[in-house]
């Protein structure tokens, strides 16, 4: 399973880490949202070690939302050194995550 990121934790976890980082924008209600949870499940396995996944509900946790400007849900947001560097907006297959990483790595 993905980290589960907070208001409260997004800092720490995402614009401080020293490793690139996946951030899911979902919610529970969303049906595309449902679609790409396994696959941002698959890639945290995946990539344990050399970069940070993690899932922000938004419904929950509007800071960083609000903040990073996710109007729809899923998105996905790549950070490196706590910066955006790559978004995908709504269900994409697992390989364009993963060659987002890629390239962040």
């Amino acid at each position: 399973m993905a980290l589960e990121i907070t208001d409260e934790t997004f800092k720490k976890v995402v614009l401080e880490s020293d490793k690139p980082v996946l951030v899911d924008f979902w919610a529970t209600w969303c049906g595309p949202c449902r679609i790409v949870g396994p696959i941002v499940d698959q890639i945290h396995s995946e990539y344990e070690g050399k970069a940070i996944v993690g899932k922000v509900d938004v419904d929950a946790n509007q800071e960083y939302a609000a903040k990073y400007g996710v109007r729809n849900i899923p998105t996905v947001l790549i950070f490196k050194d706590g910066k955006v560097v790559d978004k995908q907006i709504g269900v994409a297959s697992k390989n364009v995550y993963t060659s987002k990483i890629d390239a962040a790595l």
